[in-house]
């Protein structure tokens, strides 16, 4: 039996095969590499120098921890249209079938829009003003009601913005904290590779919107699957990749998070939408008009 070799606490054998399943290793070009889970997983490198890390991002955009959340499978809401006037949303669901739940493209997608229809503020807050009945007030707090259902609605509270919020923040203050390990700025990452389940689903524009990847062109960006199972694949097929997967884990400088100085302050900074620093996403400067 063979495992692939793991890095360091919390990047192990499964971002090892992502690394080697895109072949970023290989390449001169400077690449960021982006596992998205309940432990958000990132190495920034090219085929001279990696640098890794990983950070907790919560099982939010797997459905946990969410009033109505659910993982990306029939019935799941994926994405959303929020009318600006109306405040009316347009639902698309997979299966084409009636709502069971909300996935992570969906909330990446939902808190977007709530952002750009002035329904929340920058802090993900609830705005009380407006006059519409899709908003809510509960006993725990506002919420938006994205369906009418017979039984329940579905909806995405207070709560749920946050929990979506701090893990979005976990994820582009790790991206920040390595690039600045290397004295580096996202201007030189020619590619970002997105793995992970969760990837196939997410909408870049919206994703950059709420402050969750770098404002960087869309065609930077890949979707590259289940590259843990791709590694793994190739590693089991040739002797020679498994001397690949060792020799990028000997590669690979890991940096622990938990004890970096700079990553509470990139975290506590990206706690709002899309940044404290609005000028770090561009696009969405020039889109956002504070209602």
């Amino acid at each position: 039996m063979y495992t692939l070799p793991s890095v360091g606490s919390y990047v192990g054998g499964d971002i090892v095969a992502g690394v080697l399943a895109s072949k970023m290793h290989r390449n001169p070009e400077i690449a960021l590499f982006m596992d998205i889970g309940t432990n958000g997983e990132i190495a920034v490198g090219n085929n001279e120098w990696l640098i890794t890390a990983a950070c907790s991002m919560g099982p939010c955009f797997e459905g946990s921890g969410i009033r109505h959340g659910m993982r990306a499978t029939e019935g799941a809401i994926e994405s959303i249209k929020i009318d600006p006037v109306t405040f009316e949303p347009t639902l698309g669901v997979i299966g084409d079938t009636k709502p069971a739940g909300i996935c992570g493209s969906g909330m990446i997608d939902a808190i977007s829009e709530l952002f750009f229809t002035g329904l929340i503020d920058q802090r993900g807050k609830f705005a009380r003003d407006l006059k519409t009945d899709r908003i809510k007030v509960e006993d725990e707090g506002p919420e938006f009601i994205l369906y009418r259902g017979e039984l329940r609605d579905i909806v995405l509270t207070e709560a749920d913005v946050e929990n979506v919020i701090r893990a979005k923040a976990a994820l582009y203050a790790g991206v920040s904290v390595l690039l600045k390990e290397v004295g580096l700025s996202l201007d030189v990452v020619e590619r970002i590779y997105i793995a992970g389940g969760f990837g196939n689903y997410l909408d870049i524009d919206k994703a950059i919107m709420i402050g969750m990847l770098p404002d960087l062109p869309e065609e930077k960006f890949s979707f590259i699957g289940n590259t843990s199972i791709a590694g793994a694949y190739l590693c089991l097929l040739s002797r020679k990749m498994r001397q690949e997967a060792e020799d990028i884990a000997r590669k690979m400088t890991y940096v622990e998070l938990s004890v970096s100085h700079g990553f509470m302050d990139e975290y506590m900074s990206a706690l709002f939408l899309p940044h404290t620093n609005i000028d770090l996403f561009p696009t969405v400067k020039k889109a956002y008009k504070p209602k």
